[in-house]
């Protein structure tokens, strides 16, 4: 029997976990703190302001927030729901390879058609787009954002709360740090620093943000 679930906000990422629900989900709405977008929502489906997570308890929940201008935020977005662990979903579209020996987490979101080697995890909260490769040994961070057509090269580390922009490569053996941003269509070639903002063919460095304060643990 399929499991009820609820998504938010309802957002790109939202709209493209639906095609990735296949048998095991049910999905029971949407839930998002924009009174504008409350109602009727994609597909018939509802959306619910954020006191359905509370009425709805029995549903599990499937987290998605966050872009290029607001992944840093998405842990304390997250966090603010205030969803036991426990109850978060991880959504796996049927075309995607995962292997048994991989490590997948908590509210976590692959696409269709990512492959996940073996020897590589990713943590909780992460989202992968379509057609991405995680290669053995690779591992990506909490709270991340990977795009679509991302390869991540076999033994790199991706830290936590990162964004990847689509059709980005980097290189083997690497490590990209926390909160760091890299551009679309760029081919990392050495270690990213945590905050910095990197982009290009190879990728080269464009800021680095100031360090401010997380909440939560």
């Amino acid at each position: 029997m399929a499991e009820p679930l609820l998504i938010f906000p309802c957002n790109g990422n939202a709209l493209e976990a639906l095609d990735g629900l296949g048998e095991r989900w049910e999905l029971l709405g949407f839930v998002d703190d924009d009174p504008k977008r409350q109602g009727s929502g994609p597909g018939g489906y509802p959306v619910y302001a954020r006191e359905a997570l509370a009425r709805l308890a029995h549903a599990r929940v499937l987290a998605v927030p966050g872009s290029p201008t607001s992944f840093r935020a998405r842990r304390v977005v997250i966090e603010e729901l205030g969803v036991d662990p426990e109850r978060f979903a991880q959504v796996i579209h049927p075309s995607a390879c995962v292997s048994p020996r991989a490590q997948v987490g908590r509210n976590v979101l692959v696409m269709a058609g990512t492959v996940i080697s073996g020897g590589a995890s990713v943590g909780d909260h992460v989202c992968i787009l379509p057609n991405s490769v995680i290669h053995h040994d690779a591992s990506v961070g909490d709270w991340t954002l990977v795009g679509s057509c991302v390869v991540v090269a076999g033994g790199t580390r991706i830290g936590r709360n990162c964004y990847i922009g689509s059709g980005t490569t980097v290189m083997n053996g690497l490590t990209v740090g926390d909160e760091a941003l890299v551009g679309l269509a760029s081919a990392v070639i050495r270690d990213v620093a945590p905050r910095a903002k990197v982009a290009g063919h190879p990728a080269r460095v464009l800021e680095v943000a100031p360090s401010t304060p997380q909440t939560g643990a």
